[in-house]
């Protein structure tokens, strides 16, 4: 099985990079004779205008066009009227619909993905339809006196449809990671702020496979890059609910110092800290050791404190950047990378530092050389 996997994998990423082939799109429009009809390709900022003809006088068009792998374009009668394919090269694809009610009412046959478009687009259709007659309910009747009564079975149809619609996209997208058709699911959005699917491992299983087989594909690296940016942000979500629910504001660390004795961050409230994360073998990180030690010896008979917490798997080379950088301040780490510390804390780059104050709560975050040194400057004035 596995076996018989890669080399459907081989087979796909072939075809998927292969040479450029010639794709039609072809149909007819009632009621359009005589009208433009626009073929544009989609770009992540815009529209690639590809070309444009007049329908004959029985609505008819057809447009030629290449490309390596499956890509999305607009056929357009005009800004509001126009429908999103999905052509792989080689389809020859038909629309069939009305000129005058395009969006709504068109067939397409021929090509697989702008198939998983159109049934897409029909059932977010429906949800949404659906929810706005739900919100004009809510609107029409909010002066009635069994106003209150109504809004319970109104919420729960109202979440019903949302919910349902939901589960259908997700499905979707985890039995199809593959599919450009994902891309285009994922970004389905209830309104500028909520999008259907609110599951980061759906994303990220989507957003894995398809760089994995179209990492030069625009839509797919900007996928990529969104679920990057969406972990990165539910990694300090996580971090800041940790600090709100803990009986202190920040998450402790329990690691041994250059002597081998475990040092406790927490035993330094009722004292200013900056909780500093570095590298003996990290260059920058070097080149701030030595500012470090002149605002711990300015500030420390102050009540400053410094708690350095060093990601190196290097004893020798920990010890003797502590000693050539003159680091007296408190130095702990495992050897090991310290690495539920570094989670804890969402370390992403090195050096990096939260100033604490005498409870533990954050109030400062990478600070650096002089913004250091007046935020300190003014703690103790």
């Amino acid at each position: 099985m596995k076996n018989a996997f890669y080399f459907l994998m081989v087979l796909f990423t072939m075809f998927a990079c292969g040479k450029k082939t010639n794709f039609t799109i072809s149909g007819q429009l009632d009621g359009g004779a005589g009208k433009t009809i626009y073929f544009n390709k989609i770009l992540i900022s815009s529209q690639l205008p590809s070309d444009s003809v007049k329908l004959d006088k029985e609505g008819k068009f057809k447009f030629k066009g290449t490309t390596s792998s499956p890509a999305f374009y607009l056929l357009k009668l005009s800004k509001n009227s126009f429908v999103t394919l999905l052509i792989d090269s080689a389809e020859n694809a038909t629309i069939k619909g009305s000129y005058k009610n395009f969006t709504r009412d068109y067939k397409v046959t021929g090509s697989v993905g702008s198939e998983i478009l159109l049934d897409l687009d029909n059932r977010f259709s429906t949800a949404k339809t659906q929810i706005d007659s739900i919100r004009k309910l809510y609107n029409a009747h909010k002066n009635d006196p069994l106003y209150t009564s109504k809004i319970t079975e109104w919420d729960t149809r109202y979440n019903g449809i949302v919910t349902d619609h939901s589960n259908y996209v997700t499905t979707f997208v985890r039995r199809n990671p593959f599919s450009l058709a994902s891309v285009y699911a994922l970004y389905q959005k209830w309104d500028n702020n909520n999008f259907v699917i609110n599951d980061l491992q759906t994303m990220k299983t989507a957003a894995s496979a398809l760089f994995s087989v179209y990492p030069k594909n625009e839509q797919v690296i900007a996928l990529y890059n969104n679920t990057l940016q969406f972990v990165k942000e539910e990694n300090s979500k996580k971090l800041t609910s940790v600090m709100k629910n803990a009986a202190v504001n920040t998450p402790n660390i329990v690691l041994p110092d250059a002597d081998g004795h475990e040092r406790s961050l927490w035993s330094l409230h009722g004292k200013y800290v900056l909780l500093h994360f570095w590298s003996a073998k990290d260059r920058a990180s070097r080149i701030v050791n030595p500012v470090l030690s002149e605002l711990y010896s300015k500030f420390k008979k102050h009540g400053f404190e410094i708690y350095m917490v060093s990601i190196d798997n290097d004893r020798v080379a920990w010890m003797e950047a502590i000693s050539e950088d003159n680091l007296s301040c408190i130095n702990v780490g495992d050897m090991k990378g310290s690495i539920q510390a570094v989670t804890n804390y969402n370390i992403q780059e090195l050096p990096f530092n939260y100033l604490l104050d005498k409870e533990g709560n954050i109030i400062g975050r990478n600070l650096k050389g002089p913004a250091l040194n007046q935020t300190l400057t003014k703690i103790f004035k």
